[in-house]
């Protein structure tokens, strides 16, 4: 890579950190669309994993709560795995911008509804049937489409949880798939010690765009965070549209 192809790569790295510091999600996703304009996808998905990675756990050490969400929320981690496994199988045989425009839609429908609606409030009950079902489900829509949000983020938000715990819960939801995420990669050779490397250095744009963006997020009150959140997410699905459109 050429020093400005390195300078554009850790800028996009940084600007996608300080955007996820605020909402707590979105790294891979605002990357990869920003990658792909001057980087080949093979590149790019293999450059994003490390630094989504490391995005993940600055994230978790700024929120707290690991232990407590962990205990909660195990039956929806673990479920997440079996679902990730059948979504890469059925990924083979269905055409990956179709898939990702359709769920970018759903996104959009979402968001749209969640910003002009009376919040959703499950119970503690509702939540325990729920967890397995959307685990499953969350997988399989990250291994068919490569994006992790959905519908584990309406399920979360749906939740009386604080901001620290929301961001803590959902971003341990992405370390998992991204670990398996990176077992896979590595097994078919697309991270090579090279990307690896540039990826590497790509941490330290990251950790300066998560401080920075944590410390708006602890500023913004519970319900201006919820929508960041919700407007953010409508971001990614209309990239995510765009993308197919294009």
């Amino acid at each position: 890579m050429t020093l400005l192809t390195l300078g554009l790569v850790y800028a996009v790295f940084f600007l996608a950190a300080f955007l996820k510091g605020i909402t707590g999600l979105g790294f891979s996703t605002i990357s990869l669309p920003l990658l792909s304009s001057f980087l080949d996808l093979q590149v790019g998905i293999p450059l994003v994993l490390i630094p989504s990675l490391s995005s993940n756990l600055l994230v978790m050490v700024q929120a707290g709560h690991f232990w407590p969400v962990c205990r909660r929320f195990w039956p929806l981690y673990v479920s997440a795995l079996p679902g990730l496994v059948l979504g890469v199988q059925v990924l083979r045989s269905t055409p990956g911008d179709l898939s990702r425009g359709v769920l970018g839609s759903v996104l959009c429908l979402y968001a749209l509804w969640a910003l002009w609606s009376k919040p959703l409030v499950l119970s503690k009950r509702a939540a325990a049937w729920l967890a397995v079902p959307v685990g499953f489900t969350t997988g399989v829509i990250n291994g068919l489409t490569g994006s992790q949000v959905m519908p584990v983020l309406p399920f979360l938000l749906a939740l009386p949880l604080s901001k620290d715990a929301f961001v803590q819960a959902i971003n341990v939801s992405f370390t998992l798939s991204s670990l398996v995420m990176l077992a896979v990669l590595g097994r078919v050779g697309l991270l090579t010690p090279g990307l690896a490397a540039v990826a590497a250095l790509g941490i330290l744009p990251v950790a300066l765009g998560i401080a920075l963006g944590g410390r708006l997020r602890r500023r913004l009150p519970e319900a201006h965070f919820r929508k960041a959140v919700l407007l953010f997410l409508l971001l990614i699905g209309l990239t995510l549209v765009g993308r197919l459109v294009r």
